[in-house]
């Protein structure tokens, strides 16, 4: 199974902005960056807070969701770190990851926190903030048990995954992480959040995943795993 063009040269054009970009000395692992985002989090959420006067549920379990989840980013980091983001990358590639990708999920509470957008949800507030709450801890515990199952399992040996969360999902970290960055965007409830998420989910996600099942196809049981599971979501995609 070859990789799609298209997917091939849009991983190729992320990895030359993120890692290679100016070229120059490598002073720090994508790792390093991506840390410094997610650790980050919760502190300049919290200086939003309290620098608008931020009030109110919506503004408090944004806080709690989106700074929470950094720092179980970091535990996971510190308890099974993942290999590909161990590359050292130049200045600017560093810095071009954290702007363009990184740095626009700070805007979506941003928006929310400085009160440039006042959410108007479908439902009665405490259900809509409690569905958010449900969709991000059901995406981290996800995201945590896939990301636990790829790295213990290949550190064993190599070899294509078929069992636990991957049984019926290819790609369950991904999932995990679109539901988490999905509820965000949920308690905000705004267009901007959308637009940012198609953004990575488009631009990094997909053709990762992509390239990701062009790569395990070398696998002789990948046919037969391919036919009985799904993409993303059983039943649906």
């Amino acid at each position: 199974m070859s990789a799609p063009r298209w997917a091939a040269a849009l991983q190729r054009w992320a990895r030359h902005a993120s890692e290679d970009l100016a070229g120059g000395p490598r002073p720090w692992r994508f790792a390093t960056v991506i840390n410094l985002q997610k650790g980050a989090t919760f502190l300049v959420l919290g200086a939003c807070l309290w620098y608008y006067g931020a009030t109110g549920a919506p503004a408090w379990t944004y806080l709690a969701l989106h700074g929470s989840y950094g720092l179980v980013w970091l535990l996971k980091d510190v308890a099974f770190p993942d290999p590909k983001w161990q590359v050292r990358v130049t200045i600017a590639g560093g810095l071009a990851a954290f702007c363009f990708v990184l740095g626009p999920y700070w805007v979506m509470g941003w928006l929310l926190l400085s009160g440039r957008v006042v959410p108007r949800y479908p439902l009665a507030e405490p259900v809509w903030l409690a569905l958010c709450t449900s969709l991000c801890v059901l995406g981290v515990a996800l995201m945590i048990a896939a990301d636990a199952q790829k790295y213990f399992t290949l550190r064993e040996r190599r070899q294509l995954i078929t069992d636990g969360v991957h049984r019926y999902i290819r790609h369950p970290n991904y999932l995990g992480e679109m539901l988490i960055y999905g509820s965000f965007a949920l308690v905000v409830w705004h267009w901007i959040p959308a637009a940012i998420l198609a953004w990575v989910w488009l631009g990094v996600f997909v053709p990762n995943m992509v390239m990701k099942e062009a790569s395990l196809a070398r696998y002789p049981e990948w046919a037969a795993y391919r036919a009985r599971s799904w993409w993303l979501i059983p039943g649906v995609l």
